[in-house]
């Protein structure tokens, strides 16, 4: 989102993406945030605008691209948020109403800006990263952008929190059916870890044997070289995933 030069007829009207951008770090789920530069505590999912000639999924790819630096991201389409309450009105009024002297210095005001106040349908999407490929960038309205653990958001502007908690229900889903916790993890790794990517995101634990049962069952990893640590316990096997 560009609000500083918000060119309503570039975009296709009342139509915006979200993006909810997981990455696992410290055996802990994370979501990409970033938080506005305004006055104000508003914190939002990365987002923005479809541009008139530009398919939906393209612009997806271009928002996670600008915050990520990442052009190879699993990304997947997950829920079209369109209730007729739906709108950025209370939020928009509130930003103008605390910045007025940084919307002045952009010739901006609640006029100009008028049309981000109106009822908005968002295409949800996320994505899956491995968060130390990232290179964080922030968008030019952006003070900070960095990775907040699932159960440690801050307070989110409209109804981002519901995004990331419909999104994770989904992720949740389609994790066995589609096999994408691997986009989650390094090249390689063990199954132990894979296990712990698992038990982050379904917030349970699991029963070793069986799930190293499980997971190798779905023949999509290949078993590399043993990774010593220097304990007296065996050394575990590495892992890494089988891209088709």
């Amino acid at each position: 989102m560009n609000l500083k030069s918000p060119r309503e007829q570039e975009y296709i009207q009342q139509l915006s993406i979200d993006c909810v951008i997981f990455g696992y770090e410290d055996e802990q789920l994370k979501v990409l945030i970033p938080k506005l530069d305004f006055t104000g505590d508003f914190w939002a999912l990365p987002a923005g605008f479809i541009q008139q000639e530009e398919d939906i999924d393209e612009a997806a790819r271009r928002i996670l691209a600008e915050r990520t630096g990442l052009a190879d991201i699993y990304l997947e389409q997950f829920r079209v948020f369109g209730t007729a309450k739906r709108s950025n009105k209370t939020f928009m009024e509130r930003l103008v109403a605390l910045n007025p002297t940084k919307l002045d210095d952009w010739g901006l005001d609640l006029n100009t800006l008028g049309w981000l106040t109106r009822r908005f349908v968002s295409i949800g999407y996320y994505a899956l990263v491995d968060i130390h490929k990232v290179n964080l960038q922030k968008g030019n309205i952006d003070a900070s952008i960095q990775w907040y653990p699932i159960r440690e958001l801050p307070s989110l502007i409209m109804d981002h929190e519901e995004m990331i908690h419909i999104a994770l229900d989904t992720l949740r889903l389609n994790l066995d059916q589609k096999l994408i916790a691997y986009n989650l993890l390094p090249e390689t790794f063990t199954i132990k870890e894979v296990q712990e990517l698992y038990e982050a995101i379904y917030e349970r634990p699991f029963a070793r044997n069986n799930f190293q049962k499980k997971i190798l069952d779905q023949q999509v990893l290949e078993r590399l070289e043993k990774k010593f640590t220097g304990a007296a316990n065996k050394a575990p096997y590495v892992y890494r995933w089988k891209r088709y």
